[in-house]
């Protein structure tokens, strides 16, 4: 069986078939049921050409408030016979839909339906464990519903899926860059793991994280240093200490969490890194529509980490779950199975796909450190490097002042990655060939083989952008946005900012696409709501505002964190060979957990200006206080300290 069909759940997954046929018949009646309660309203805006997507419900652009930003599209022509569709005309239209901004709301009718796509393909993921299924499904099922037709909608909306809304993801040129840099990363791993580059590295770092409970510390303190971008720390972190991890018993499970829960947390707090520039951005658009506000964008920012409590608290909960060595929940019986057993994933999860096809090197090749160290370096230099390169070039052309925030915050990420990778690849296969470990030939097909294995990445991403497109055109982030307003007291607009920035990024699985859509509105509202009660002239009461930027910050990676669709969440279990529902199944209690106490016990008292320095150590001993009483402790037999050949025989 290949990799990629046992990852998208053909052989053995096909277990249990007739239960899970029920349950999928449960979940399509279902969606028809709700289609079916909304025809009226369907056929209400008038006649629908069954044969082309009806386009002006999917990209007519509006305000979130629901007012038109510019001329409303144009209505298909009624249905008079045969229709041939304009497949041209049908595919530019798509890509707008696709490649739109935030600035899109929700298609007139189609109100809280918005939401279905995305609840959908969570619960498919969740309820059915196949992920690709579950993306495709949302994507089709909002496509259905753009075209506004009941009746045939299903038709026409399965063809606009990929000629639209997948087509859309991949003609965007930042996606097309990160997939690059997925495929190239994957290509520098597969030939540092055919030349011994990463035999040596795990036998290095076993000669001081003997036990498992190093090794996971170890594979925090890197992925803390890993901190100017969560998709490189992701893909280095997760390639590099994956065999290390696996040598010591530490599950896959929890590898996924540590990976997942130190890359978007440390790269949306650090100070020089490929978020802060959209961040800021974003903030210094929402603050120039305050009267009278004249703080800078990255003051605000640097005044908004202190209360951004749930990225630090994931940071400091990482950490005190490797260093206790303790774990709770499904975490606790992945730990305890690979501890045990040494089985590393759940018998018959997706992973096993991913292990049976785990490169190794000749037997006579040497296991030198510079052929794994070199390449990871030239990768991360080289990061840095194209950041400062692309950043200068965009500081000097704006005229601004030549700091290291503005050239970061200016940098083109994108371009930076792709370079870096492609010199890292060159760098390994240099390496491999100069020193005869392979032939060229050899060299090449490690590199495939490398890119190879992260295809199924590659394909999930697409599908996650796909259904970003669609959430996009249905205006799903406007009717939360609109479910959650109302009059408000300044103490409550963090909290209720927060959630709502938590659902956004749930639902839709991108924490970049729900800052883009928020940050812009909910700044204004804090300010609205600080101004009706007479406050927002007052200095004191700045804290609602740098609240509400954290909340935002913060919330979005609570949901990313939490959501099957995230495509962050999605690479971090690639990147460690984990099954991905397994992957949110075990890391979902502890974001819940230390998103709970962040939002009741940080976000919520400091909004009603209780200092911040107050809550975070009463929050971090609440979490102490949990890992102490609710988590139980994990056996480690490494700490025997048994020489690394002997912990190999036996993993």
């Amino acid at each position: 069986m290949n990799r990629l069909a046992a990852l998208v759940g053909i052989g053995e997954e096909a277990r249990g078939v007739v239960p899970s046929l029920r349950r999928q018949g449960v979940l399509v009646y279902g969606v028809l049921a709700l289609l079916l309660a909304v025809a009226p309203a369907a056929g209400a805006q008038g006649a629908v050409d069954p044969l082309q997507p009806d386009t002006a419900a999917v990209e007519a652009p509006v305000t979130l408030d629901g007012e038109p930003a510019g001329a409303a599209a144009e209505a298909d022509e009624p249905v008079g016979g045969e229709v041939v569709p304009d497949v041209d005309s049908t595919l530019a239209e798509g890509l707008t839909a696709a490649e739109a901004t935030g600035e899109e709301a929700a298609a007139p009718g189609v109100g809280w339906l918005a939401v279905v796509p995305a609840l959908l393909a969570i619960a498919a993921a969740l309820l059915f464990r196949q992920v690709i299924v579950a993306l495709f499904a949302g994507v089709w099922i909002g496509a259905w519903i753009a075209t506004g037709d009941v009746a045939l909608g299903w038709f026409t909306g399965l063809f606009a899926t990929i000629q639209v809304y997948v087509l859309g993801a991949l003609a965007d040129s930042d996606h097309a860059s990160i997939i690059i840099f997925t495929l190239m990363i994957g290509g520098t791993v597969g030939l540092i793991q055919r030349n011994g580059g990463t035999a040596a590295i795990v036998d290095v770092a076993t000669k001081w994280a003997r036990s498992a409970g190093r090794g996971q510390l170890a594979t925090a303190i890197l992925g803390t240093a890993v901190f100017f971008d969560d998709y490189a720390n992701t893909l280095i972190v997760g390639g590099t200490m994956r065999p290390i991890t696996d040598r010591l018993r530490v599950s896959r499970e929890k590898l996924a969490y540590i990976v997942d829960s130190t890359a978007a947390p440390i790269a949306c707090l650090a100070l020089t890194t490929t978020w802060i520039g959209y961040e800021v951005g974003l903030i210094g658009t929402a603050i120039d529509q305050l009267p009278g506000y004249n703080e800078g964008a990255y003051s605000v920012f640097l005044n908004s980490i202190p209360y951004s409590f749930y990225p630090i608290l994931a940071l400091f909960f990482v950490y005190l779950v490797a260093g206790t060595k303790r774990d709770f929940g499904p975490m606790l019986k992945a730990e305890r199975r690979a501890r045990e057993t040494g089985q590393l994933y759940r018998p018959g999860s997706n992973a096993e796909a991913a292990e049976a096809e785990t490169m190794e090197p000749p037997a006579d090749a040497p296991k030198r450190l510079v052929n794994a160290v070199l390449p990871i370096l030239v990768l991360v230099v080289g990061v840095l490097a194209g950041l400062v390169i692309t950043g200068r070039e965009a500081v000097a052309e704006a005229g601004d002042a030549m700091t290291l925030t503005n050239v970061i915050g200016a940098a083109n990420s994108y371009a930076a990655m792709m370079w870096a990778s492609l010199a890292s690849v060159l760098t390994a296969a240099v390496l491999t060939v100069g020193q005869k470990i392979l032939t060229l030939e050899e060299t090449v097909d490690a590199w495939y083989n490398g890119m190879k294995a992260m295809l199924l990445a590659v394909i999930i991403l697409i599908l996650a952008w796909a259904l970003a497109g669609v959430n996009e055109a249905l205006g799903t982030a406007d009717v939360l946005v609109t479910a959650l307003s109302g009059t408000l007291a300044p103490g409550f607009v963090p909290f209720l900012v927060f959630l709502l920035a938590a659902a956004t990024a749930f639902s839709t699985g991108s924490s970049w696409g729900t800052m883009g859509i928020l940050m812009p509105l909910v700044i204004p509202l804090a300010w609205g709501v600080l101004a009706a009660d007479g406050l927002h002239t007052s200095g004191e009461y700045n804290h609602i505002i740098y609240s509400t930027v954290s909340a935002v910050l913060a919330g979005s990676v609570w949901g990313d964190h939490c959501s099957p669709i995230s495509d962050t969440t999605i690479l971090s279990s690639l990147a460690s060979s984990c099954d991905h529902i397994d992957h949110v199944r075990t890391q979902l209690p502890y974001a819940l957990t230390t998103g709970g106490v962040a939002l009741f016990l940080g976000t919520l008292p400091t909004g009603f200006n209780v200092p911040w320095w107050v809550m975070m150590p009463i929050c971090a001993a609440i979490l102490v206080a949990v890992i102490r009483f609710v988590g139980k402790p994990v056996d480690d037999p490494e700490e025997r300290r048994e020489a690394p050949e002997a912990v190999a025989a036996q993993a």
